[in-house]
């Protein structure tokens, strides 16, 4: 693979990307790929052929964007160009223009190993030769030249020449094929409508097909016939349930058809499942592709069918939102992923089978925009993105799942029908263009009647995550007063943030078991405070939930006695259980509540979560709690007796099960965490393994391989015979991390060099998920034989920045930070660790942003960590 170092001008600023969108008006591309040679182990580039139609101010200068290993020739408006002139870096500079321009330019681009432009893979199982690509947010440069920022869309052409067996697409249709010599064709694909960079995909392989056809209509009656198609990898073809990808795609589309009422516009609706995605999914239009995670070659649990079918409809969201209408900048990358993640979920619940998809919303999506809200590189929902760098930081949990929870109060606000209305709106007005904040705000100010402006400023320009309680009075047996209480900091100040909340508190009666609900108070809060008359004169004894039915985004401070029921007894609905135990972890994080006592309510909860999202959730907060936030010395006892408890309940269910799968993967976790587990815990994994009639699937035998590795009851010839004996992506990444958690220190530092290196000791590059492999391994250390390497982390991470694309750096720098402080050493402002890394931020005030707010970030969960353990002590 072609190491190139990143070129200082890599980083497009926002102030540029807007003056390069004064001079330039983009038409067409015409791109050529020639992926010929790809199954070649000796090649690691492809052959580019671009053609570009632009209009300009005559006389201005501009640039391209191009990340390849070389540009040949370029041609402009028919003048052949000094090549070593107008390359620079990362950009192809083109002067003077004229008022219609044609760009033509001959470059070599460069296959990658870390999901970042054209991703080429190669099957363990049979050899054969994998591409795709991921260009979100700007990894387009690295396959042909382009403008590549969001509001210079164009129509696109595309051809592709590869191995005349091979599958292949792109996002149009396919128009014709061609010879292109021995065992070589060329495609040619349909143009598309115009869109922008980012979701432009090239797809080549050997992939298995299936193929069937969607027929509906929109509600004003526009009929819609849709050729579907799903591709895989042909070694997992047996493992793909493409009825079901079919039926939910089906579902979705006729959701999104009668509540958006303009019909699918992007032609073919194929979607491809790729190796070593380094996201979920992307909502390349037309062309579809999504993690192979999503196919279940191990036992698959009823959430991870439902967090499939979510990701397939919040994609499916995207043809509209996004896609068909597409934020200017970056700023406004919240209001697309926002929007996809709260209509996604609310597609899911309505017009599939899993009706809680909620329940799971509010257990695990809000868990991430929780944690990253409360970091002090929070940022509000509409974010100041000044450049390429902040953008790739910015695909966060504030992007994601707070813009959607804001977005469900904001539909609990206005009302679903005036937000759909809203959304009908924004398409019809803004179809094929380019919109900012307000577009969408005029919307849904038209379809409410609401003053949106002022609802933006409190929920959309203020960071950080505001506190709910109940604080009451009692006359006797009964409540004499109660009022709902709001308090809130921003993390970045320190000021006061209080908003509008919509909500409803859940009232339970705790004599029944678990606490039986009786009704839910509608309560609206714009200040500190609010009085709730109708709980005045209720017996005293009630459990109250604060934000029963998860309608706003606020953490939920329960009094004691509710917190209590909610924890010993549990609440008898799915939603509320896991908005109490939701809220129950974040006081955990915040040092009010010992993480023994919420492993307690876990474990008092567990048989009543019927969701078995919700249930891994839970029962990963526990065990993330008990290694994290309790301290070294109580630490293995709660461990050991944790372990106790996951093998009695693995044992009580004989057959398989969702409930089961999520046992063994939290006592798999357990065990990487335990200095010494008992002895015969070990050996009882091992029996599992050897049972056919337990069926544990690959991907739970290689996380107990992992376990056993990390106890040195596993050697390496063990664990390369039995990736050996079954050959497959699963097996190939477990292998890595199974070989990286064996306790010895020679082990640790051959895997930290190469997460350093991103190579492997062959010298042979990572592929992102090989990388992640290798961090996660040498971060499974229950032996404590990887220490010792601190200092020079510290020496080493500017070096990472530089070397590595941003993606891997990013997975080397929080992946190796030294987080596994204990209070025995220090507290939360003086232990060696937090003064190494705080050290280094005072240091290096100019280091890259998106590098520092790593590091911060990671102070922060090391500071959270050592008051945590004060909390447990």
């Amino acid at each position: 693979m072609t190491d190139l170092p990143r070129p200082d001008n890599e980083n497009l600023t926002r102030d540029e990307a807007a003056a390069r969108a004064r001079v330039v008006r983009t038409h067409d591309y015409a791109i050529d790929l020639d992926f010929s040679a790809a199954a070649d182990p000796q090649t690691d580039t492809f052959p580019v052929r671009t053609r570009l139609t632009f209009d300009a101010e005559k006389g201005a200068s501009t640039f391209l964007d191009y990340l390849g290993a070389r540009v040949d020739a370029v041609t402009l408006n028919g003048v052949p160009q000094d090549v070593a002139a107008i390359v620079d870096g990362a950009r192809i500079v083109l002067s003077p223009l004229a008022a219609n321009n044609v760009v033509e330019i001959v470059s070599v681009s460069i296959y990658s190993r870390s999901g970042e432009g054209v991703h080429r893979f190669v099957d363990p199982a049979d050899g054969a030769t994998y591409l795709y690509s991921q260009n979100e947010p700007v990894d387009c440069r690295r396959i042909y030249p382009c403008f590549d920022q969001p509001d210079l869309k164009a129509r696109f052409r595309v051809t592709i020449t590869a191995d005349a067996s091979w599958h292949v697409a792109a996002n149009g249709a396919l128009e014709s094929e061609r010879s292109a010599g021995p065992q070589t064709s060329t495609r040619v694909f349909a143009e598309t409508e115009p869109m922008s960079t980012y979701i432009t995909t090239f797809l080549a392989g050997p992939y298995a097909l299936w193929h069937d056809e969607y027929a509906g209509r929109t509600a004003s009656g526009v009929e819609s016939v849709i050729p579907l198609g799903i591709a895989v990898r042909a070694s997992l073809a047996p493992s793909m349930d493409a009825d079901e990808v079919f039926e939910i795609t089906k579902q979705g589309l006729d959701w999104f058809h009668r509540s958006f009422d303009v019909a699918y516009p992007w032609g073919k609706y194929d979607q491809v499942f790729v190796p070593e995605y380094n996201l979920g999914a992307m909502e390349n239009p037309g062309l579809v592709t999504f993690t192979e995670h999503y196919v279940f070659t191990s036992p698959a649990t009823e959430a991870q069918h439902e967090q499939r079918a979510n990701t397939i409809l919040h994609e499916m969201c995207h043809m509209w939102f996004g896609d068909l209408v597409t934020m200017r900048w970056w700023d406004d990358l919240w209001l697309k992923e926002s929007f996809a993640d709260y209509v996604g979920t609310l597609a899911t619940a309505e017009a599939t089978r899993f009706t809680t998809a909620w329940t799971t919303f509010a257990s695990r999506r809000k868990a991430w925009a929780y944690r990253q809200d409360q970091f002090p590189t929070t940022h509000p929902i509409v974010a100041d993105i000044i450049d390429l760098e902040a953008a790739d930081q910015n695909f966060d949990g504030i992007t994601y799942a707070k813009g959607a929870s804001v977005l469900k109060q904001l539909s609990a606000f206005v009302g679903q029908d005036a937000f759909l209305a809203a959304a009908r709106t924004y398409f019809a007005r803004h179809a094929w263009g380019n919109t900012t904040l307000d577009d969408f705000l005029q919307a849904l100010e038209e379809a409410s009647g609401h003053d949106m402006q002022w609802w933006a400023d409190a929920w959309l320009t203020t960071a950080g995550v505001n506190r709910l309680r109940v604080a009451t009075t009692v006359d006797g047996d009964a409540i004499a007063s109660a009022v709902l209480h709001q308090d809130g900091v921003d993390p970045r100040t320190g000021q006061t943030v209080l908003r509008p909340h919509v909500l409803r508190i859940g009232v339970y009666d705790p004599d029944e078991d678990p606490a039986a609900f009786e009704t839910a108070l509608d309560v609206r809060i714009d200040g500190s405070e609010v009085a709730i008359p109708e709980l005045v004169g209720t017996p005293a004894n009630r459990i109250l939930l604060p934000n029963d039915g998860d309608l706003t985004y606020a953490k939920i401070m329960p009094d004691p006695h509710s917190l209590a029921v909610m924890l010993d007894a549990g609440l008898d609905d799915e939603l509320a259980r896991a908005t109490a135990l939701a809220g129950a972890w974040n006081l955990v994080r915040d040092g009010e509540l010992p993480a023994a006592r919420f492993v307690d309510g876990a474990v008092a909860n567990q048989h009543l979560l019927e969701d078995s999202g919700v249930l891994a959730q839970v029962l990963q907060q526990a065990g993330a709690g008990l290694a994290a936030y309790t301290t070294a010395d109580e630490r293995p006892r709660l461990l050991a007796r944790w372990i106790a408890l996951l093998v009695d309940e693995i044992a009580e269910d004989a057959e398989p099960s969702d409930r089961r799968t999520v046992l063994l993967r939290t006592l798999f976790a357990a065990l990487g965490e335990v200095r010494s587990p008992a002895e015969p815990v070990l050996d009882v994994v091992r029996s599992w393994m050897d049972d056919p009639a337990f069926a544990l699937g690959e991907e739970l035998t290689w996380d107990a391989w992992v376990a056993l590795a990390a106890h040195g009851e596993a050697d390496a010839g063990a664990l390369r015979a039995a990736q050996s004996a079954a050959p497959t992506a699963v097996s190939a990444v477990g292998l890595i991390r199974a070989l990286a958690a064996r306790p010895d220190a020679a082990v640790k530092d051959a895997a930290r060099a190469a997460a350093y290196a991103g190579r492997s000791a062959d010298g042979a590059v990572l592929s992102n998920d090989e990388l992640q492999a290798t961090i996660d391994g040498l971060g499974i250390d229950p032996h404590d034989v990887g220490g010792g390497h601190d200092a020079d982390y510290w020496q080493r991470i500017d070096h990472v920045w530089t070397a590595q694309s941003q993606g891997q750096a990013t997975r080397v720098v929080s992946g190796l930070f030294p987080g596994h402080a204990e209070l025995a050493d220090g507290d939360a402002e003086r232990h060696p660790l937090v003064v190494a890394a705080q050290g280094w931020l005072d240091a290096r005030p100019d280091a890259p942003h998106a590098l520092r707010r790593i590091v911060i970030e990671r102070l922060d969960d090391l500071r959270r960590r050592l008051r945590a353990q004060a909390a447990s002590a």
